[in-house]
């Protein structure tokens, strides 16, 4: 591979693991944070990258609707595309946490993965909603016409930081004030919180909707970088249980970490796709396999030697102390 391939393989590959890395800072606020047991984050994943898609793109019109259903489409800015993706994934989020988080951690995880799984078959089934299994293509980049489109998509890595560290920058804010303090008391005993006065239900809600938003964001960002969606995309396993390695190998209750796991995690993930061209010609067809049982590995290896991750939980739960 040519000096320039690999570059552009490079950049791809750093565009692809921050997007995940926002998804690791969602997940770090409910779960590293507040100890909420959410394995449905392919929903928000999905739903955001379908909030966004139907925002930022025109509703077909003509022969093109003949073959491309699509409940509306506004043709607003990228901005408002992300902003409209964190909204609804806190709507969302709200209307699920009205009947799941009063639930024991194992029900929550059990209701959470149903509900995600039905957004997918939802948009997978409904094609009047965004074109069913088809899903929508041509979705519009931001800054696109600035550069050739052989060099845009360092223009979007410059996008997916700036949006990472803006989110990086407002969780890190939240979580050492008072507010983020609640959560963590919460997280190590509920009933200790309880009786301090604090109101669970609600703090639980408000880490459940911000995390989600940030979800949403991702899904957004996801979404406007491949340029086309389609229920597929949004399984367990890419939608959710990936982000878990990720932020178990990265240090939960850890921000760095989130991002860090992010990073390592998608690389060994891309690393393997490698590995498996030296696979002998009769195991080939079974190289995905491979790849999904040595992510597997590696987390029960994470979670027996090192369980706090690779940067583990900060300590310093606020700037004012030393």
């Amino acid at each position: 591979m040519e000096i320039g391939g690999i570059v552009a393989y490079l950049i791809s590959f750093a565009i692809m693991a921050g997007i995940y890395a926002i998804f690791s800072l969602g997940l770090n606020i409910q779960w590293g944070y507040t100890g909420l047991f959410n394995i449905g984050i392919a929903g928000f994943f999905c739903i955001g990258a379908y909030t966004s898609a139907l925002l930022t793109t025109p509703k077909p019109t003509g022969i093109y609707a003949h073959y491309v259903k699509q409940i509306f489409g506004l043709d607003l800015p990228f901005v408002m595309g992300l902003a409209g993706a964190a909204l609804v994934c806190g709507l969302v989020a709200f209307l699920i946490g009205v009947s799941t988080l009063k639930l024991r951690e194992d029900y929550l995880a059990i209701a959470t993965i149903g509900i995600a799984e039905t957004f997918r078959l939802i948009f997978n089934n409904e094609h009047w909603l965004a074109n069913g299994p088809r899903g929508l293509m041509g979705l519009p980049q931001p800054l696109a016409g600035l550069v050739d489109p052989r060099y845009y998509n360092y223009i979007y890595l410059v996008i997916v930081i700036i949006v990472m560290v803006l989110v990086y920058l407002a969780i890190e804010r939240a979580i050492r004030s008072p507010w983020g303090r609640v959560l963590r008391a919460i997280r190590e005993d509920e009933i200790s919180a309880s009786m301090s006065g604090k109101s669970i239900y609600n703090f639980k809600m408000q880490s459940f909707i911000f995390g989600s938003m940030v979800m949403g964001i991702g899904g957004a960002l996801y979404a406007h970088y491949t340029m086309s969606i389609s229920p597929d995309v949004f399984t367990p396993l890419y939608g959710t249980f990936i982000i878990w390695v990720m932020l178990m190998a990265g240090g939960s209750g850890n921000n760095k970490g989130a991002i860090l796991g992010a990073y390592v995690v998608w690389g060994i993930w891309i690393g393997t796709k490698f590995l498996t061209d030296f696979l002998p010609f009769a195991l080939k067809a079974r190289g995905p396999y491979f790849r999904f049982l040595l992510i597997g590995i590696l987390l029960e290896i994470i979670l027996i030697r090192r369980p706090q991750g690779l940067l583990g939980e900060e300590k310093k739960v606020s700037k004012m102390l030393d």
